[in-house]
């Protein structure tokens, strides 16, 4: 039987070689914060359903709808940052003012909230804090140097 793996392992001496690359480059390139976008998306989801998960519907009506809306505009990001990357980026500081403002938001929307809200609003402002840092911080990276 012949051997015909013989000069197929390396392909740089390939004639279309730097297109290949320039397509794989244009192909992957947007996709930087991939990782992020279902931590997101998932964070959103929490915060959405958190007043119904902790039973405090009764308690803080309020911000029951504020945790709603707020849960819709993270998910929305988040695919925001799935189907247009590249446009989105800039949207990565809006998460940021969106988790400092969850951090507040129980003093400020709600009237007298127990530990168990501060705690919950607390932690999905930080999440949303720290993803949305981490979205910034690729879009930095990978922004077109001039």
């Amino acid at each position: 039987m012949a051997n015909v793996s013989h000069g197929r392992g390396d392909i740089t001496t390939h004639p279309d070689v730097s297109e290949m690359r320039a397509r794989y480059a244009r192909v992957v390139g947007g996709r930087d914060v991939a990782l992020v976008d279902g931590p997101v998306f998932l964070l959103g989801l929490y915060c959405a359903a958190s007043p119904w998960i902790l039973h405090y519907t009764t308690s803080q009506p309020p911000l029951v709808i504020h945790n709603l809306i707020m849960g819709i505009a993270l998910g929305l990001l988040a695919l925001g940052f799935t189907a247009a990357p590249a446009r989105m980026y800039g949207l990565s500081w809006a998460m940021c003012a969106l988790g400092v403002w969850m951090v507040v938001s129980p003093w400020i929307v709600g009237s007298r909230p127990d530990a168990g809200v501060v705690a919950n609003n607390v932690v999905i402002g930080a999440l949303a804090v720290i993803l949305g840092l981490m979205c910034a911080a690729t879009a930095a990276k990978s922004a077109p140097r001039a």
